[in-house]
């Protein structure tokens, strides 16, 4: 299935930087085997960061549905810390679905590549299909060698589509990401400032911030008497934080049971996505694992532990659009957190809370602007906000992307 990518793999000699040389590379990433004979192009391989220890970063890129040089870029980064963004793309935002089969495809009609080029990459090193060849960068990595690695991915990317080079890009993600988000945002506007190093466009950042249970008052009252957080977890049984409302998938065989909206989605998706990207021919369409990792590919990697920083307010006083967004039955990234985390920052208030809608005349949620940050609720998500509210987060998505507060 598809080409091999020598030329897209992170062992491959320099290439020639002429136009020739720039429309071989992408040929040989294009991902040739695309169901239902999908209009526009994607493509996937491997993008070199350190060619001294060998760490290379995996990615999937979907172009636009329609006319793509007309649309911006989008980096989406998934969190965990450690969980791999080909999760936000198959299980939620991208232009395709795993089916039961664990073999065949679906499309998703709320896609993001609908509004924009979707970018998905793997990082850190360690995560998902990215590799070193040190070890130690397993062990040593952080949130600011994670947003250096980052940047240094999406320079070298862009010389491989330096079609792509000045257009309006955004980074978006979720949970975790919210803590890589800013800081490779802020990473970008130091780097701009340089120069004779290539520019990157940035427009915006989207992201839930990271803000666990454990910090909000009300609920440190509550479970004053839980003192370690495993006994708090053991009472809290088949409870899905991410989702208080989910079924659950439940296999015998498996330490934790996955889970899932009530809204009809699969609560076993997970599963189908480990299945299909540990089959050979598909990790050959998309040119990943070249060098024969060791490890099944996962979801989530724990070999990345978090580390927390705080740049939101820099990122803010730069100019750069910044939204956060949270579910209302998310119970990791909460909105109460999420409000006792805006009331620490002190963000004037600059059109007080209203209710947005979604393309069905529903209400889509609850909105806030404030001076320099907007932040959204969306109704009836959890922490997977696409997952769970398709239709929503694409309207959200789409005000994003053009500087509008999401529809009255």
């Amino acid at each position: 299935m598809g080409s091999s990518c020598q030329r897209c793999s992170p062992l491959a000699s320099k290439i020639r930087k002429d136009a020739f040389a720039i429309q071989l590379i992408q040929l040989f990433c294009l991902i040739l085997i695309q169901p239902g004979k999908a209009a526009f192009d994607q493509y996937a391989g491997y993008v070199t960061v350190d060619a001294t220890t060998g760490k290379a970063l995996f990615y999937y890129f979907a172009e636009a549905a329609e006319e793509p040089s007309t649309k911006p870029l989008v980096l989406w980064l998934n969190g965990g810390p450690g969980c791999s963004s080909l999760g936000g793309a198959m299980l939620e935002i991208e232009p395709f679905f795993i089916n039961r089969d664990n073999k065949t495809l679906s499309r998703n009609k709320y896609a993001w590549n609908s509004v924009a080029n979707m970018h998905f990459l793997e990082s850190p090193a360690g995560v998902g299909f990215s590799y070193s060849n040190r070890t130690s960068d397993y062990n040593n990595t952080g949130d600011r060698s994670t947003a250096a690695d980052a940047y240094t991915f999406l320079i070298n990317w862009l010389e491989r589509f330096p079609e792509y080079k000045g257009r309006s890009f955004f980074i978006t993600g979720e949970s975790y990401g919210g803590h890589y988000i800013p800081q490779l945002a802020n990473t970008i506007l130091s780097k701009n400032k340089i120069m004779n190093t290539t520019m990157i466009n940035l427009k915006g950042v989207a992201s839930r911030k990271i803000a666990a249970l454990i910090i909000n008052r009300t609920y440190t009252g509550l479970c004053r008497a839980a003192i370690e957080a495993e006994a708090a977890n053991h009472e809290k049984g088949l409870i899905d934080q991410s989702n208080i409302y989910a079924s659950f998938c439940w296999d015998a065989s498996a330490p934790q049971q996955q889970h899932a909206s009530v809204i009809n989605i699969d609560p076993c998706a997970s599963y189908y996505m480990r299945s299909y990207l540990t089959r050979h021919e598909v990790q050959r369409a998309f040119h990943a694992n070249t060098t024969g990792l060791k490890q099944p590919w996962s979801d989530c990697s724990h070999i990345i532990s978090p580390e927390n920083w705080k740049d939101a307010q820099h990122l803010i006083s730069s100019g750069v659009s910044t939204w956060l967004y949270s579910g209302d039955i998310d119970a990791v990234c909460q909105v109460t957190s999420t409000l006792y985390s805006l009331d620490i920052l002190g963000p004037q208030i600059k059109s007080s809370w209203r209710a947005w809608y979604s393309d069905d005349d529903e209400v889509g949620g609850y909105v806030v602007e404030y001076k320099g940050l907007v932040f959204a609720i969306v109704r009836g998500a959890g922490h997977m906000v696409p997952t769970y509210q398709p239709q929503r987060a694409l309207t959200l998505f789409s005000s994003f992307l053009h500087g509008e507060l999401p529809p009255e």
